[in-house]
């Protein structure tokens, strides 16, 4: 096995190529807003003759997968209905790390009050501070940058903090006082319970920034309703924009991805141990959530998408992998689709490559440290867009010039990856890993958070100190089938009204989600 420890000069550069590709992402998203009769009314593209049949995965990850090939089990709500108190479903990490629960209720008035509570450990069992926040929120029309979103506009009334230590009053309190004078002197005792205004828009007053704090998660919605057939029930997800993995940039940044989801509180997936926890929490009361064990990263075995996943901003995909620990190698699919539910596909690629011994990180508390290196890819186009943009790609750039078909895979190894996808290679990227399991008893794969900017972790420095959407373990090393999968259950057949697809890459490839198209400003 080559060793990974050298360094590359991968740049994610996308030059001409990759500015087609915005382009072409632009001309659909403002077509698809254009042609709607009203603001909620964006037309479904569609699929190609060619694009039938069924998404070919293993048959234990088919299984973990069938419900992305159902449209009928995941609906959007179009305009969204906010009304209602939404939680977390467990402990989130942010950019920084930041480790945070939340707690948002919505009323018919537009009003809000917000919870968001933040700890010094990644298990959420250790109260920092909490902040509550009141404002309104206005929802405005149909998202052109990312389809099946809602924007919206909103206006912050109040925002308090509360201490649950004293050494967090200290620390924040230093902070606060380097841009908002007076905010607190620091040989102040701390006063359990003590409410502090951080933020007042009668008074006029705004010492939020020292926390990099901002509502502009609020810019973007979406809510999926969930049809648990199984077990007959409903549950509701409520997306809002993405956090800037650079915290200098949120004050500007307009969200164009999601964050993890926050479930309604009254019709949430069960079982979900922190949900009640966090729905009785208030900024005095934080919730504790019950212990996790910290799980070793066993990584052998295959991993799949448990939903459709966003990127900014115009990116949807499902991702399935393969780790191979007997010698570190690795192979993966990414799978792109053009729609927020997975059925429109653009084109899938292939990659595989190796890794190397994870080691604790020392940054982000519960998470291992990796290096992967990608050292051969293929990409297959699935739609006419996709298909154009590649044959028009300069000579020896991206695989053979010209010769791009649908449906038709070609390796780009040897023109070193394929300019127009923003792909190089060889390509070695520093990985932030963690495993956990659910409730359900699933085992859970979380990968490293791609930087908002579309960049890549290609030097220590980038390294993800959060992580994307988490992966399930469909087949263990062994290739026996979880406990929790029924495989008499895995014969059943897919629908015919699903899509075809030759299996989609792995984090390393994640510089896809580079196509950032056409930010708000």
């Amino acid at each position: 096995m080559e060793a990974l420890g050298q360094r590359a000069c991968l740049p994610c550069s996308f030059g001409e190529p990759a500015k087609m590709m915005r382009f072409w992402w632009s001309i659909g998203s403002l077509l698809a807003l254009v042609s709607g009769s009203k603001p909620w009314d964006v037309p479904v593209l569609q699929p190609q003759s060619n694009a039938t049949g069924k998404l070919h995965w293993e048959p234990a990850c088919q299984y973990q997968l069938r419900h992305l090939q159902d449209g009928t089990r995941i609906t959007a709500v179009l305009p969204p209905r906010l009304e209602g108190h939404w939680v977390s479903t467990g402990c989130e990490v942010r950019p920084g790390p930041e480790f945070l629960t939340r707690s948002y209720t919505f009323y018919p008035s537009r009003l809000f009050k917000a919870h968001q509570f933040y700890y010094m450990d990644p298990y959420c069992r250790d109260p920092s501070y909490s902040l509550v926040i009141k404002g309104k929120v206005r929802l405005r029309q149909a998202s052109w940058i990312m389809r099946g979103a809602t924007e919206a506009d909103h206006h912050l009334h109040k925002v308090g903090i509360v201490f649950h230590s004293e050494r967090a009053m200290r620390h924040t309190a230093a902070l606060m006082n380097q841009s908002c004078l007076g905010f607190m002197l620091t040989t102040r005792s701390w006063v359990p319970g003590t409410l502090h205004e951080l933020l007042s828009a009668k008074a006029g007053r705004d010492c939020t920034a020292a926390l990099g704090f901002t509502m502009h998660e609020l810019g973007l919605v979406r809510l999926e309703r969930q049809y648990q057939q199984q077990e007959s029930t409903v549950s509701e997800e409520l997306f809002l924009g993405d956090i800037h993995t650079e915290k200098m940039e949120r004050i500007h940044y307009r969200p164009t991805g999601y964050q993890r989801p926050l479930q309604n509180a009254m019709h949430h997936v069960h079982p979900c141990p922190a949900c009640g926890l966090i729905y009785q929490a208030d900024e005095h009361h934080p919730p504790i959530l019950p212990l996790v064990p910290e799980l070793p990263l066993h990584l052998s075995g295959k991993w799949a998408s448990i939903h459709c996943e966003a990127r900014p901003a115009v990116l949807f995909l499902m991702r399935y992998f393969t780790f191979y620990g007997n010698n570190r190698t690795w192979e993966g699919y990414y799978h792109h689709y053009s729609d927020p539910l997975c059925k429109q596909p653009t084109f899938t690629i292939y990659a595989s490559g190796h890794y190397t011994k994870g080691i604790p990180s020392s940054k982000v508390k519960g998470g291992t440290e990796l290096q992967f290196k990608v050292t051969r890819a293929k990409v297959t186009p699935m739609d006419k867009a996709t298909v154009l943009l590649l044959n028009s790609s300069a000579a020896s750039t991206c695989g053979e010039n010209g010769s791009w078909t649908i449906g038709a895979d070609q390796d780009i190894t040897s023109t070193n990856g394929c300019n127009a996808l923003g792909i190089r290679l060889p390509h070695t990227e520093y990985e932030l890993f963690k495993i956990e399991q659910d409730a359900k008893d699933r085992t859970l794969l979380f990968i490293g958070e791609r930087p908002t900017d579309g960049s890549n972790p290609d030097t220590p420095a980038k390294r993800p100190t959060s992580y994307q959407a988490p992966l399930v373990q469909c087949v263990g090393a062994s290739g026996v089938f979880p406990s929790h999968v029924n495989q008499k259950q895995l014969a059943v057949p897919g629908s015919s009204r699903s899509i075809v697809l030759t299996p989609a890459p792995l984090a390393s490839l994640l510089l896809i989600a580079g196509f950032h198209v056409l930010r708000q400003n």
